[in-house]
């Protein structure tokens, strides 16, 4: 499945809930949606869960 269809279908769903079920539906299925890409890259290997804790490093910029 290519991706423009994948977002063709996540559109379709995302329009299907804010139609039938409002907005509430709305943004609880484009949040799941949200989820579940998370959870889709980090299955794939994509994603490292040390990628969410990991802190910034700080650049001193004085000179």
């Amino acid at each position: 499945m290519t991706m423009a269809m994948l977002g063709l279908v996540a559109g379709m769903a995302l329009g299907f809930a804010g139609y039938f079920g409002g907005f509430g539906a709305f943004l609880l299925v484009a949040a799941l949606g949200a989820v579940g890409f998370v959870a889709g890259r980090f299955m794939d290997g994509d994603l490292e869960l040390g990628d969410f804790f990991r802190t910034r490093e700080r650049v001193d910029r004085r000179r």
